[in-house]
């Protein structure tokens, strides 16, 4: 019987796929709705034969060595696979796969409810109201930023990007963007985007929205240098990766008025926020929300457990990342 790890309760969909396909009692979640403890990690995978992490779980050569040699897939609960060290993995012949597309129109909603949020002050008035502080309307009470008409700068043009420009084009917005692939032109023609250089989307972008990778060279691309280089009145969005933003610089930006505001869903420790964040009374902070809808996490369950059920039945998984080791 085959054993199957799954290191956080993960919604039903995707578990009546492995407990239909392998048995019940095949599967194990690790029982606490938190983020598995090192130790409880390198325990519940010994002698697995599958692993489904989530984005929180750090899948190193010493998570696969604890598991053996029968472990046969890594099937990630997430888009981006950061968390797994893809080259040890390879080098044991052992396949990653993730959940590409699922969450694109997702997140892009998230963002956009980020973006609005931020430009328009929402959270702050909100905490005003529930602590029973507002006295009336007032000319002069939380002013905020128009997005309708503006300049969105999109740093990574992939799918999320363009699905947020898409939803642009509604606010009649005119957007730049900064990414390793151009866009095909017909599509630039249609969201009203056109490429810029990194300096230029600074420059001249009313909001900054960022939906690149993590990379060597994405870590920190927005610090104290880039937000020197936006507009007072700019507002940043990062749904992307938190080490793409340096959250120190992006507090002291804050403070001191070099931009506007700013929105996160995501953090460079997570769930650990800088503290200098939690005092800028400019940023909307929301704890990693991007894909959090019902239909959109069963799906992402459900292509996991596809994945696994796949690899253990002797076909190659759907998504893998590492393919050569098939």
């Amino acid at each position: 019987m085959p054993r199957i790890f799954v290191a956080r309760m993960i919604p039903e969909r995707g578990l009546k796929i492995l407990w239909d396909a392998l048995g019940k009692q095949s599967v194990i979640v690790y029982e606490y709705d938190q983020i598995i403890p090192r130790g409880d990690l390198l325990a519940g995978v010994r002698k697995a034969d599958a692993l489904l992490p989530i984005l929180t779980d750090t899948i190193d050569a010493a998570v696969m060595d604890a598991a053996g040699p029968q472990l046969k897939i890594i099937a990630n609960y997430a888009v981006g696979y950061n968390n797994i060290d893809v080259a040890a993995a390879t080098a044991r012949r052992i396949p990653v796969t993730n959940t590409p597309g699922v969450l694109t129109e997702t997140t892009a909603d998230l963002t956009w409810a980020l973006l609005l949020a931020t430009a328009r002050r929402l959270s702050e008035s909100e905490r005003l109201l529930r602590a029973s502080k507002w006295s009336g309307w007032g000319p002069m009470m939380f002013l905020g930023m128009d997005v309708h008409g503006k300049t969105l700068g999109i740093f990574g043009m992939g799918r999320i990007g363009v699905a947020v420009a898409r939803r642009a084009i509604g606010f009649k917005m005119r957007v730049l963007y900064t990414s390793l692939t151009r866009l095909e032109s017909g599509l630039e023609r249609e969201l009203n985007a056109a490429p810029v250089d990194k300096a230029t989307l600074l420059a001249e972008s009313d909001i900054v929205s960022i939906h690149c990778p993590l990379s060597a060279e994405t870590r920190h691309a927005f610090g104290a240098a880039e937000f020197k280089a936006m507009k007072k009145t700019a507002c940043l969005i990062n749904t992307s990766r938190g080490p793409v933003v340096d959250e120190e610089a992006l507090a002291d930006a804050l403070k001191s008025g070099e931009i506007f505001a700013a929105g996160l869903d995501v953090y460079e420790d997570e769930p650990k926020v800088h503290p200098k964040l939690l005092h800028c009374d400019n940023a909307v902070l929301i704890p990693h929300l991007g894909s959090a809808s019902h239909e959109t996490r069963s799906r992402m369950a459900e292509i996991a457990a596809t994945n696994i059920v796949a690899r253990l039945n002797g076909e190659p998984p759907p998504n893998c990342v590492n393919p050569e080791v098939l």
